[in-house]
């Protein structure tokens, strides 16, 4: 099966001619222990090496951040490429010729043809929008963008707009053979309560989002002049099959090429697109901004591609914000090192580099804060510190705050901080820190908690059962496996391909499997770490083998019970009864004899 295009024959040479450990080697520093290599992961930080690569299955797999991929996954990562791209990287590489992308179904072909279709619409309206801007017509927008500041080079490389009218766009896109379903579904005209499509941008100036691949998938278009009640500032195009704000990041086009040519040692998030544009104009390269929507873990995972350190650059009036807050913890727990950069009341990116200067941001950035001290920061917003009652308050919120300090020394700063804060002395502040407890009420344990715990052990031991045989252990080499037997998914689709490659006589390769699933594939990553941690063929692991494949045949047992017993309770016809009745008891032996 092609994937991607490619068929199976290609792809296996070329990972054959590009050696995952040659490769990982231009990125990172790599010790060979026994048979595999180890490094710090380049996907999180990292002090202690958990990045390990099994040089004879050509994969790599992290146990800080469970990260997996293949040569190609690598480079994807590594030089921000999209698939294909990183596959013609490859075979550049190694000299091979690159082949005709061949999609192998018609609905891959399909869902393409439909992607390119929207595509070009969007395509189409912005070049349209970009005629408008410098047609004659458009002098209020042109203002605004003299009012911002914005020179014609910024204006050009963000490709900025100007929509006169309702009418006009989806006039152009009928004449220009698409049809009101593709142009409707695109995104670039809404149709009104009378079924006529028209510019829901109409008026405003036009703010292309373009995605890594350079695709225009979207706009954000910006009023002119003062705005009503019922009308917003900036309006976006709405979710697409191109456009998902989640998984958008404003300027990861212009990101990525920078990032292709410079050191990346931080990306700087903005809430909006004329910061973005101010701060890229200003020479700030390296920012994006988050969609005007509170950060998302898709966000989050786009940005682990370009750096490790985030710094967070909204708005003066930010802090305290817990929504706000709480997506500051989305990119934590992306193992992403986040400071906030305050700025001045009132202010937001743009107003400083345009009233203060680059410089001045500049400082602004140098001082961000790390996100625990952000965080007690914010909570003097919250309390009014003149008075003891809100000193108390606030002492008290901080102690939860402080705790999540890393290290002992980062803790005694803070503690620091509160007490010149409050004026009570460091070590009744000391006192209360060692005594904290976070409150928690005890939840009742839920009546299916036996269930779930059994539910477990059989997920365990399907990973066991897969992995023995996916990894080649002699002792697992005659286990059938049916793909029935399996409730996961993820589970099912490796049970397939392992018993496609014994029926057709091909070689398992784990690598090939890297084309099936993503890195973020929990289950697939589970299944990785039994053979990198050496659980497969440690000590007992062929008994527990044994007991595993018990394991599953009392769950197909007891599942196949389970139907027929609900069948019993429906069943009226007598004899039906009856022959589901001697199943059930049949069955019934049969379990006790695992």
């Amino acid at each position: 099966m092609a994937k991607n295009g490619f068929s199976p024959e290609f792809m296996r040479e070329l990972k054959a001619r590009n050696d995952l450990v040659e490769v990982a080697s231009q990125y990172m520093t790599l010790d060979k222990r026994g048979y595999n290599y180890w490094a710090c992961c380049p996907f999180h930080h990292e002090k202690t090496p958990s990045f390990t690569i099994q040089a004879a299955e050509q994969y790599y797999h992290c146990f800080g951040c469970g990260v997996s991929g293949d040569v190609v996954s690598l480079v994807m990562e590594m030089e921000s490429l999209p698939f294909p791209d990183a596959v013609k990287y490859l075979a550049a590489r190694a000299k091979m010729p690159m082949p005709e992308m061949n999609f192998d179904s018609e609905r891959t072909a399909e869902l393409k043809k439909k992607k390119d279709r929207l595509l070009k619409i969007m395509l189409t309206s912005a070049r349209f929008y970009l005629q408008n801007l410098y047609g004659g017509e458009a002098g209020a927008h042109m203002e605004y963008i003299r009012q911002r500041e914005l020179l014609p080079s910024t204006v050009k490389k963000f490709g900025l707009g100007a929509s006169l009218d309702y009418d006009s766009l989806p006039e152009l896109l009928l004449d220009s053979g698409f049809s009101r379903e593709e142009i409707e579904e695109s995104g670039a005209c809404s149709v009104s309560a009378r079924g006529k499509l028209f510019d829901a941008q109409a008026g405003r100036l036009i703010i292309p989002i373009i995605n890594s691949f350079d695709e225009v998938i979207g706009f954000g278009g910006r009023i002119l002049g003062k705005k009503t009640e019922r009308e917003a500032k900036y309006k976006n195009t709405k979710e697409t099959m191109l456009f998902n704000k989640r998984k958008t990041l404003y300027n990861v086009n212009l990101l990525k090429k920078y990032k292709q040519k410079n050191a990346v040692p931080y990306v700087i998030m903005v809430e909006g697109y004329m910061d973005t544009i101010s701060l890229y104009q200003a020479g700030f390269c390296n920012v994006v901004a988050s969609m005007g929507t509170s950060l998302t873990q898709e966000q989050a995972r786009m940005l682990k591609r370009y750096a490790e350190n985030v710094l967070i650059s909204y708005d003066g009036d930010f802090a305290g914000q817990n929504a706000d807050l709480r997506g500051l913890e989305i990119l934590k727990d992306e193992n992403l090192n986040v400071k906030v950069v305050l700025m001045p009341e009132g202010e937001d990116p743009d107003d400083v580099v345009r009233k203060r200067g680059a410089a001045a941001y500049r400082a602004c950035l140098d001082n961000a804060l790390p996100l625990v001290d952000y965080k007690l920061h914010s909570l003097e917003r919250r309390y009014d510190l003149s008075q003891t009652e809100g000193k108390r308050a606030y002492a008290q919120a901080a102690m939860p705050v402080i705790r999540e300090a890393p290290s002992a020394a980062e803790r005694e700063d803070l503690l620091k901080t509160v007490r010149d804060k409050t004026g009570f002395t460091y070590q009744s502040l000391a006192r209360d820190l060692e005594e904290y407890t976070p409150s928690q009420k005890s939840a009742p344990v839920p009546p299916a908690r036996a269930v779930q715990d059994k539910g477990d052990k059989v997920k365990k031991a399907c990973r066991f059962l897969i992995g023995a045989v996916l990894f080649r252990l002699p002792y697992a080499e005659d286990a059938a496996l049916r793909e029935e037997d399996f409730p996961d998914d993820v589970h099912r689709a490796l049970v397939r391909y392992i018993n496609f490659c014994r029926e057709t006589g091909q070689e398992i390769r784990v690598s090939d499997l890297f084309e099936l699933f993503g890195e973020d594939t929990p289950e697939f990553n589970a299944i990785l770490d039994l053979n990198t941690e050496e659980r497969l063929f440690g000590g007992g692991a062929e008994k527990y083998f044994a007991d595993c494949v018990k394991t599953v045949a009392r769950r197909r047992v007891q599942t196949r019970m389970d139907e027929i017993t609900a069948k019993i309770g429906a069943e009226t016809d007598l004899s039906a009864r009856h022959a589901l009745a001697e199943e059930l008891t049949a069955l019934a032996r049969e379990l006790k004899n695992y």
